[in-house]
């Protein structure tokens, strides 16, 4: 296994520690372990593409670990108490169904590659994650706050996506 790979891993393995952390109260750690977890994201792929290291399990288990990680923050987010069920909802459907959208296009031999809404809506993902975590003990209305913006960029993001691939929808 090559090093983006195992980078890719070790978020993963992250996960479950950064919502144990989240749920056991350790806000500072959890915080930690989420951020470390990002950073995992970024150099997993630089480094792939720079030494030329792409393969079918990390392309596949890339985007699924990042998937897995804010997916994770958001479930401990609605057991705490700290935004109700739609942000998440919001931002786990969108996931799903850009994730479905790109297996029926490949299918249709058409690759759908991120996009810049995209990319802002990972990076806003990633700090409100992250604000919450650090934050909700303090500010809790705050938090739940950068998690609406969150699901508001993420839908954003979905329709985007939707109208940027129509195509894939005709058959």
């Amino acid at each position: 296994m090559n090093l983006p790979n195992k980078l890719t891993m070790l978020r993963i393995v992250l996960v479950p520690v950064t919502m144990a952390l989240m749920l056991l109260n350790f806000p500072i750690a959890a915080g930690i372990m989420f951020a470390v977890a990002s950073i995992t994201d970024f150099f997993d792929g630089y480094i792939a593409r720079k030494y030329n290291l792409v393969t079918s399990f990390g392309k596949i288990m890339d985007p699924l670990a990042d998937k897995l990680l804010v997916f994770g923050a958001l479930m401990c987010f609605v057991e705490m108490g700290t935004i109700n069920v739609w942000p998440a909802f919001i931002i786990i459907a969108r996931e799903l169904f850009v994730t479905c959208m790109r297996v029926v296009a490949v299918d249709k031999g058409k690759v759908i590659a991120a996009s810049w809404w995209g990319k802002i809506k990972t990076n806003v993902q990633i700090f409100a994650v992250l604000f919450a975590i650090f934050f909700n003990a303090l500010l809790p209305l705050a938090s739940a706050a950068v998690l609406w913006v969150a699901a508001v960029f993420t839908l954003m993001s979905w329709v985007a996506y939707i109208f940027e691939n129509i195509e894939v929808f005709k058959d």
